[in-house]
């Protein structure tokens, strides 16, 4: 009974606080999601400490369920014309941004004395961005211009070139040290985005023909739903990514759902409570401790970071012949970044414990800095382009 009434008082209060954040947020500089990030804090365990524990226990699955929703919608942007206009920008920055950045962070660490092995593991890592933060920052802009859409295609892409580096450079890291490995990590992230492209792909065909039958040309909420709880559910239990599987799915039925006219209508209407509650919590759990074990490693890995992902968006949109101000706020723009940053130092940290007490006090101050900061350059890249295809219209 106890934990009954505390469950429904703190749902009850994070909804009103995130709608009254949210609306506060139109008034200020900062993005909503930064506002629901620094309310968790405060009334998280590092101040106020009043959430209760059965509250704090739902963090796990409610991070998953958000991140599903945020795929399946990101996923929905990528539709043919969308990929026909901006594909080679897509391709070219999201590949350089990644590059990039974790060739800089690399280098950047390897100049500061850190071993290489230890080195090429952080650069790697930090080439991961913030979905979720992400697409909320550009459904709260409403920035409806190509810099918008061409901001979620990248970042659709971001968890795959991530998961490839990152394997990559395991096997490399592993290779100089000497370690022996249970399996080969490059096979291993392969294996993590293969299957869930053809999780994605198995699920999306299906749906694209039998959603939006009940009402006509639109799915309802409990097709939405129940396609993305049940790609969700296998890919957690194959154990491949559900992030990627549930964006191949949802640009699957985008672009073969023919009698749809509104594909992601339905789910849009449910996404933000999930949203308030993710964030309030992702707050909430955040140790503030770990910014001041930064040090001098963690303000070069911050550095190098931005340095990477402005000069990689740059030069990829170079490449690929994008609009100047795509060239010079991308970058800008995916400074984001979260949780799958800790998966991948939880990872590396269990094949190389010797490096443990660096990479993730690294990691996890540096990912509490981003996280809180990152949202804030989106917002202000969003709102200057916003303000110049304003103009150019």
């Amino acid at each position: 009974m106890e934990s009954t009434y505390q469950l429904l008082l703190t749902l009850g209060g994070v909804f009103l606080a995130g709608q009254a954040i949210s609306a506060f947020g139109r008034r200020t500089s900062l993005p909503r999601v930064t506002l629901l990030l620094i309310f968790g804090v405060i009334i998280g365990k590092q101040a106020l400490d009043i959430i209760p524990a059965v509250f704090s226990q739902w963090f796990e699955i409610i991070a998953e369920v958000t991140l599903m929703m945020v795929g399946f919608l990101i996923g929905g942007k990528l539709t043919r014309h969308s990929l026909k206009v901006g594909m080679e920008n897509t391709l070219w920055i999201s590949a350089s941004a990644a590059i990039f950045t974790t060739v800089i962070v690399g280098l950047g660490l390897l100049w500061f004395g850190l071993p290489i092995e230890l080195a090429i593991l952080l650069g790697c890592i930090a080439s991961a961005t913030a979905p979720a933060a992400t697409l909320d920052v550009v459904m709260e802009s409403n920035n409806q211009g190509p810099f918008g859409k061409l901001l979620l295609s990248i970042v659709a892409l971001d968890d795959a070139w991530g998961l490839l580096l990152f394997g990559v450079g395991m096997a490399v890291a592993l290779s100089i040290s000497g370690h022996v490995s249970d399996g080969s990590p490059v096979l291993m992230a392969s294996k993590d985005i293969g299957g869930a492209v053809v999780l994605g792909i198995l699920l999306g065909f299906p749906a694209a023909y039998l959603t939006g039958r009940v009402k006509p040309g639109e799915p309802i909420l409990t097709e939405a739903l129940g396609l993305v709880f049940i790609c969700g559910g296998l890919a957690i239990w194959l154990d491949v990514s559900f992030l990627i599987a549930s964006i191949v799915m949802g640009a699957v039925v985008a672009n073969f759902a023919s009698h749809h006219e509104y594909p992601f209508h339905a789910i849009e209407n449910i996404e933000w409570p999930f949203m308030v509650i993710f964030f309030v919590l992702a707050g909430a759990m955040l140790d503030l401790e770990s910014l001041g074990g930064l040090g001098l490693i963690g303000l070069v890995y911050i550095l190098c970071r931005i340095s990477g992902k402005i000069i990689g968006a740059l030069f990829g949109g170079q490449i690929s012949g994008a609009d100047q101000e795509i060239k010079i706020w991308m970058g800008v723009a995916l400074l984001p970044q979260a949780g799958v940053s800790i998966g991948m130092a939880l990872v590396a940290s269990s094949n190389f414990p010797e490096y443990q007490h660096i990479l993730l006090p690294t990691i996890l101050g540096t990912t509490v800095f981003f996280e809180l900061i990152g949202p804030v350059f989106t917002r202000i890249a969003m709102k200057h382009t916003r303000k110049v295809y304003n103009e150019s219209r």
